[in-house]
């Protein structure tokens, strides 16, 4: 391997302290609360995390994709600092405040949709798609909701019932919400091909639910924890061509696509079809609790007054980070440089793919990249065993992954996209030198 020059190791991993706070953390926080990656963070900056040890790693789990312009940004820490010294809350529905309307401005200039738009914030990404379904029924004055197999759409009752995956996120949990019904999400891999999973979802209105019951279909461009499976174009166009003639509300979950990942800052708009609604979260606001529902102006002006709310939606703080979120997105050209880093990654993983048998599958979009594990290339099986190998290998070596997939057998790249050609290569390194250790 070449010469360290970012990953600095002073301990093992996991380091004393960490192990001394982990243990801690066994004692005094629910057990369902389990720790992927046994680093305790001690500070952050652009794409590395620094441990209560003392150690230095690179970081390609992005805290779950919310940090796409990287640890602490600058410009972002001081637009927080700035707002936290002005006022941290009101409740923007009992006194307003002007960076709730701006950002809403600048993000419906972005929009992927033509004609007047409007917006409206939350906290997660879960409450976005919970309330965008709510602006759907309203409009729609219709019951269902169609979501797709490999799905996660959050965790709320809702959202959950939406979200494909039974463990660890539903199992034991419901009853769950009713009029949910579920199509296969196309996928040439493992899977149906697009006009396959197009003719499933046709019939489900002849065997499950009326297409004129139907308020809204709610779909991910990439899905994110079901494996960094990106939507066939054409199905998004049969899609869009489907939601209009039924009067359907499509909605677009771009809470782990949006924010330039996939090299726009809207996945969306590699497909040039047009969603009625938009849901955002994750990196919106550089780690920073925020969401967001973009949508047509008629849709969204259905809601009666009062019928979406909370107390903490649209927290100035969050929405001070969120308009210094969209400046270093615009100003550092993040955008192409996740184009640039996909084109790094993607090459790897092919070359990867030819030396190990294990990798069964590269895809994704721009910069939201992943790797299919799988024991045999015929059968296709998934190997989520061998996936944990490499990902614990990765941490020993100072390179945090995350895992994703309904098997959990894939790994993903959510790195930030201010991560230096440098450091890209030293964990690229670090991952194939992890793969070569876990597939023996």
């Amino acid at each position: 391997m070449a010469m360290t020059r970012t990953i600095e190791l002073r301990t093992a991993i996991p380091g004393p302290r960490s192990q001394e706070i982990l243990e801690r953390k066994l004692r005094s926080v629910a057990n369902a609360k389990t720790i992927a990656l046994p680093v305790v963070a001690a500070e952050a900056r652009g794409a590395t995390i620094t441990d209560v040890d003392g150690n230095v790693l690179i970081d390609f789990t992005g805290g779950v994709g919310c940090l796409n312009v990287g640890h602490a940004h600058p410009r972002v820490v001081e637009a927080v600092q700035e707002q936290v010294a002005r006022f941290m809350h009101t409740d923007f529905t009992v006194v307003p405040y002007e960076l709730y309307v701006t950002l809403a401005e600048r993000l419906l200039e972005r929009a992927p949709f033509s004609g007047p738009g409007k917006a409206a914030f939350f906290n997660a990404g879960t409450e976005a798609v919970e309330n965008a379904v709510k602006f759907a029924r309203l409009y729609t004055r219709r019951p269902a909701v169609i979501a797709f197999e490999g799905a996660f759409h959050g965790r709320t009752l809702l959202s959950m019932t939406l979200t494909s995956k039974p463990h660890p996120y539903k199992a034991g949990m419901g009853p769950l919400a009713p009029e949910i019904y579920r199509a296969p999400f196309p996928q040439d891999y493992r899977g149906a091909g697009w006009a396959t999973a197009f003719e499933e979802l046709e019939r489900l209105f002849a065997t499950q639910v009326a297409a004129e019951q139907v308020a809204a279909i709610v779909i991910e461009p990439v899905q994110g924890e079901g494996g960094f499976i990106p939507a066939p174009q054409p199905y998004m166009r049969a899609l869009r061509a489907l939601c209009d003639e039924h009067g359907i509300v499509l909605i677009v979950d771009e809470v782990q696509t949006g924010f330039a990942r996939t090299g726009k800052l809207f996945a969306i708009e590699h497909y040039g079809v047009e969603p009625d609604l938009i849901t955002l979260a994750k990196s919106i606001a550089g780690g920073l609790p925020l969401s967001g529902v973009l949508g047509k102006a008629e849709i969204m002006d259905a809601a009666h007054d009062g019928a979406v709310g909370g107390t903490y939606v649209g927290n100035p703080v969050a929405l001070a980070a969120a308009l210094a979120v969209l400046d270093v997105i615009e100003d550092e050209d993040l955008c192409d440089r996740a184009s640039a880093i996909g084109e790094t990654i993607r090459a790897r993983m092919l070359a990867w793919q030819e030396r190990f048998a294990a990798i069964g599958d590269v895809r994704g979009l721009g910069a939201m990249l992943a790797i299919d594990l799988v024991r045999d290339r015929a059968t296709k099986q998934p190997a989520p065993e061998l996936a944990q190998r490499v990902v614990e290998a990765a941490t020993e070596r100072g390179l945090l992954l995350l895992k994703a997939g309904i098997h959990s057998n894939c790994i993903r790249v959510l790195c930030p996209l201010v991560i230096s050609d440098a450091e890209l290569e030293e964990a690229l390194e670090v991952w194939e030198e992890s793969l070569a250790v876990g597939a023996t």
